[in-house]
């Protein structure tokens, strides 16, 4: 992933320095458990260092990167460095390797998680009784309450968190099983204390490699957690309209520059990026899923794409849920708008509450909703209010007009609603 997105304790995870750490713990603790090499030979294997220069100059002869990090790795460790990779084949070292930075990665992208939860939360208890208008379709609905969106977007957080909590576990698995899995240089035991060692559970059948439902499960989790940033980020996007102005993103005023060109421009750029963004994860956890099918015990078809995918995905989520906490905490809210558009439509948005009322005198429903309809159109494409319309008409029998344009009717279970959160934030 390209500096501009990668957060520097992410992109630590993901460096060629520390991949190549990962394979060296596997080493060694898979030498440390091994029943050969006695004490001094162990201490020089705990002692063995690389560099990846070195790494990288060798494979330019093994055209093999793992041979070449055990060529450099064994030269460190003089004669013990016999014992380095005993009975191993690539895979067993790659993918419990694999586990490990992912479950460094995890460890940064949970607690963000988490955050996003709390974060939507304090928002929406914020903002409980700010009323504003509902959209369906993009279209004036009824009345609802910022708190009531902002709730929402904290349960769905919760999700993201339970689905990437459950994702990480269960990609952190390992193998220790030898050529085509069959543990034919080593066995199941050996396996077990060696990823002991390491923190990891064994794959219960590992062919030759840790099957890929495991990282598409992990990708997909990923993809979804942003495609929730995106919803949000899009309402922001839409409420920071001109014409609708109803919420904005942090502007840095005698800072921060809009435009180069129109000096009055407050763009909603974090929104828009983070809609960019999520594209990509969706790209990468299609890739995820394309690398499920192998052929036969192993190919190596998926290990290119996840040089690419695994570190740019966290990557991503790691910055994305930086920018939405961003994005929550700073949001400004103009409760003044939200109470102005809800006039936009001269009151048409009470409809259901009149077609309602007629219900209750006696009319029919077909006959209450062509009566609302055509009242309500009248005072949006008019531009006169309902209440006044329906006032001035004697057709319509004694119409509590109070009751029916009351817009706390419509709110009357939001804090009921906003209280739930206590049962995750």
């Amino acid at each position: 992933m390209i500096a501009r997105y990668t957060r520097p304790e992410m992109g630590a995870v993901w460096t060629d320095e520390a991949r190549m750490e990962t394979w060296r713990q596997v080493e060694v603790a898979a030498a440390e458990e091994m029943e050969g090499p006695a004490e001094d030979e162990l201490r020089a294997i705990r002692a063995a260092t690389f560099s990846v220069e070195a790494v990288h100059e060798r494979e330019k002869v093994t055209d093999h990167d793992v041979a070449a990090f055990v060529d450099v790795l064994s030269a460190s460790a003089g004669e013990a460095g016999r014992w380095l990779h005993y009975g191993l084949t690539s895979s067993d070292v790659l993918d419990t390797a694999l586990a490990l930075q992912l479950r460094r990665a995890g460890a940064i992208v949970l607690p963000a998680a988490r955050a996003l939860v709390e974060a939507f939360a304090q928002r929406a208890r914020e903002h409980v009784d700010t009323i504003t208008v509902g959209r369906t379709h993009g279209v004036h609905a009824e009345p609802t309450t910022f708190g009531l969106k902002m709730a929402g977007y904290a349960f769905e957080a919760h999700r993201n968190h339970q689905r990437l909590q459950r994702a990480f576990d269960q990609v952190a698995v390992g193998a220790v099983s030898g050529a085509v899995g069959t543990y034919s240089a080593t066995d199941p035991e050996y396996e077990r204390r060696v990823l002991a060692r390491l923190g990891l559970r064994a794959e219960p059948v590992s062919t030759q490699v840790v099957p890929r439902d495991r990282h598409a499960e992990l990708l997909q989790a990923i993809a979804l957690a942003a495609a929730g940033l995106e919803r949000f980020a899009t309402e922001i996007r839409h409420l920071q309209r001109t014409e609708v102005r109803e919420a904005e993103e942090p502007f840095r005023a005698g800072e921060q520059k809009g435009s180069s060109a129109m000096p009055h421009k407050r763009n909603p750029i974090v929104s828009e990026r983070i809609c960019g963004l999520a594209r990509v994860l969706r790209g990468n956890a299609t890739a995820a899923v394309e690398n499920v099918a192998l052929w036969h015990e192993r190919d190596i078809s998926h290990s290119g794409a996840e040089r690419v995918i695994l570190p740019d995905s966290t990557i991503l989520l790691d910055y994305l849920q930086h920018l939405a906490l961003r994005l929550a905490r700073g949001l400004v809210v103009h409760a003044d708008r939200m109470r102005a558009n809800l006039e936009l439509t001269h009151g048409a948005l009470f409809s259901q509450r009149l077609l309602l009322a007629l219900v209750a005198r006696g009319r029919t429903r077909d006959d209450a909703y062509r009566i609302a309809q055509a009242a309500a159109h009248e005072a949006w494409d008019r531009g006169v209010p309902l209440r006044d319309l329906l006032a001035a008409r004697d057709d319509l029998g004694d119409l509590d007009l109070d009751a029916i344009f009351d817009v706390r009717h419509f709110v009357r279970h939001a804090a009921a609603v906003v209280a739930r959160l206590d049962e995750i934030a």
